[in-house]
């Protein structure tokens, strides 16, 4: 799959991701740091394709683009719990490798995308979006 798709691809693709993550905290040991950091991945990564598909039935431009980057913001949150998972010697990197590449992956594609929709959100308010 290419780093940009449909929306159809960015649900299954945030879906697969959050799926991923829900199996990792599972094997993630138990203890308070454990349990803190693992409530706080598991919120993050399920955040991304909720706030997405919200994101794909927007009001308004303005509305689009506001929730496209929460789901940025939600991405690199998640990004951040799992380097904090290597960090702190709880998961090796080589484990985490290609979970945290897909979320960079993430991070790129949503924040390219919310670029895109607050230039088109200005474009729109000064009156010079094109119209098709």
């Amino acid at each position: 799959m290419s780093t940009r798709g449909t929306k159809q691809e960015m649900y299954e693709r945030t879906l697969a991701f959050a799926t991923r993550v829900a199996t990792l905290i599972k094997s993630i040991p138990r203890g308070f740091s454990e349990d803190n950091i693992s409530r706080q991945l598991a919120k993050s990564s399920t955040s991304i394709g909720a706030n997405y598909r919200e994101a794909c039935h927007a009001r308004s431009q303005d509305d689009f683009a506001s929730k496209l980057k929460i789901c940025e913001a939600e991405a690199d949150e998640t990004l951040y719990w799992l380097q904090l998972l290597v960090s702190t010697n709880i998961i090796p990197e080589r484990l985490l490798h290609n979970l945290m590449q897909e979320a960079r992956e993430l991070v790129a594609i949503l924040t390219a995308s919310t670029k895109t929709a607050y230039s088109h959100r200005r474009n729109t308010s000064n009156g010079s979006a094109l119209h098709k």
